[in-house]
């Protein structure tokens, strides 16, 4: 992503083995190993699709962690219990808003399911299976070894590795695993297909989206989207859609005009945000002047840049719609990252008006209002200061894993000589981003600087002890 889209805001990640985001193992807050953004419209957009979804499933919709991220290629999946992961490329490559909500339905049945939880007992099993098979194989290969037999020869042909011999070992255990987790994504298919009419919805978008992935089929493995490697596919899965969307009096019933128009939306966002202009302006050309493709030009200009003509056409936008919290979240970047903080104001507190407290967009009017108040003085720059440690302690609830958010109240603290609460503040940070050393040190520091008993002097002790562990454990 390039400099000039700070909309989609990347989080700072770390490293983990993909195979824990496929068993569901326990995800750490900064979704380590990821390339993550946020954007407070697409995880709006797609928390209001979803939520009718989770509900048929008996999930709490706020439990469900939205997280998208940053890749071409076509993937979704669940992991760590209720977190939710899309890619934008998924979101871009979908012809429509059915086969979102298709692929939101499968996923979510994996977690109506349980089958995070039940993954990693079966990659146990089929990496013991292995490793026994494995050394049973070992000892066949030295025995004929010594006898210099042409028997340990592995056929050609053989889906064994050469240490296994007969073919057996590794391949047999991996079969089994394979085996359970086509068993997985078939009861995900019923599960979604469920969902989707409990909530009086067409599965033909499900299906839609089955058969692109069964064209992948014919792809070379290298050239296969994820999803197509992780989400097995098999020819019974797609006749099961099939015959759904044959026999369901819901497979006609159109998209929620609403969610057609969402799609629209996150469709031509991500494309002026991810895209070259040429190819920006290839997909939208000027001649359009449907909302979406003005959208998507606005922002191509603003990364050009051309400030002035992307004003005009992001105040075209809010000429037709003005109280969409979007645009004027847009107009607000566009100022505030081209210097003008106090213009950039205005904006953000009608995007955070407009969208009734949105917690990501208090965020970006928080840093708005630092910025601000450093062009300020005296009483006024006190007061934007206070202003904005107000909106992101009210965003603390739901932004509590947000580094920038823990980043910005460091700032307003250390703004009041509160160094007690601006060390707490860094430690949190620290922790987020795996710094565990100095996530450790700044809470020992909050602990000497806070007074015995308040809530912040708790929090510091839990903090420092949690870093410790962390520590040890990323030592060991």
């Amino acid at each position: 992503m390039t400099k000039r889209a700070p909309l989609l805001k990347r989080l700072i990640a770390g490293t983990l083995a993909g195979t824990l985001l496929l068993v569901g193992g326990t995800l750490p807050a900064r979704a380590q190993g990821l390339s993550l953004v946020r954007d407070a419209e697409v995880e709006t957009s797609i928390r209001i699709m979803a939520t009718p979804l989770f509900e048929a499933a008996g999930l709490r919709p706020e439990a469900v962690s939205i997280n998208l991220i940053n890749d071409k290629r076509l993937n979704a999946f669940v992991a760590g219990g209720q977190n939710l992961f899309l890619n934008t490329g998924l979101l871009v490559r979908a012809d429509n808003a059915g086969q979102v909500l298709g692929v939101i339905a499968h996923e979510t049945g994996h977690m109506e399911g349980g089958h995070l939880a039940k993954l990693p007992g079966a990659i146990r099993e089929a990496m013991i299976g292995s490793l026994l098979e494995t050394l049973l194989a070992m000892g066949a290969v030295v025995a004929a070894g010594s006898q210099r037999s042409r028997d340990t020869q592995v056929p050609s042909s053989n889906t064994g590795s050469p240490v296994t011999g007969g073919g057996g070992g590794q391949s047999a255990a991996m079969r089994n695993l394979f085996s359970f987790t086509r068993t997985q994504e078939t009861a995900a298919d019923a599960a979604g297909v469920s969902l989707l009419d409990q909530t009086r919805q067409s599965s033909r978008g499900f299906l839609e989206f089955m058969e692109i992935l069964a064209n992948q089929e014919y792809l070379a493995l290298e050239r296969q989207d994820p999803y197509a490697r992780t989400h097995p596919l098999s020819r019974e899965r797609v006749e099961f859609l099939r015959n759904h969307v044959a026999n369901s009096p819901l497979s006609n019933t159109p998209v929620a005009p609403q969610y057609a128009a969402m799609h629209k939306r996150i469709k031509a966002k991500l494309i002026g945000f991810l895209e070259p202009q040429a190819i920006v302006f290839q997909r939208y050309p000027t001649t359009d002047t449907s909302l979406e493709a003005r959208y998507a030009r606005a922002i191509a200009y603003y990364r050009v840049p051309d400030l002035q003509q992307a004003l005009r056409t992001v105040d075209s936008l809010l000429a037709d719609a003005p109280t969409d919290p979007f645009f004027w979240e847009l107009k607000g970047q566009m100022l505030f990252e081209n210097g003008k903080a106090l213009e950039a104001r205005e904006p953000y507190e009608k995007a955070v008006q407009f969208s009734k407290g949105i917690p990501l967009l208090k965020v970006d009017l928080a840093q708005v209002l630092l910025a601000a108040a450093d062009a300020q003085s005296g009483q006024a720059a006190t007061d934007l200061a206070k202003r904005a440690q107000n909106l992101l302690l009210d965003a603390q609830t739901q932004e509590g894993q947000s580094p920038k958010l823990w980043r910005l109240l460091a700032v307003t603290y250390g703004r009041e000589n509160n160094i007690g609460l601006a060390a707490l503040a860094t430690a949190e940070l620290a922790m987020l981003e795996g710094r565990y050393r100095d996530a450790r040190d700044q809470a020992r520091r909050a602990l000497k600087l806070l007074p015995a008993g308040v809530p912040g002097q708790l929090r510091a002790q839990d903090l420092e002890s949690q870093a410790i562990r962390e520590f040890e454990r990323a030592r060991e």
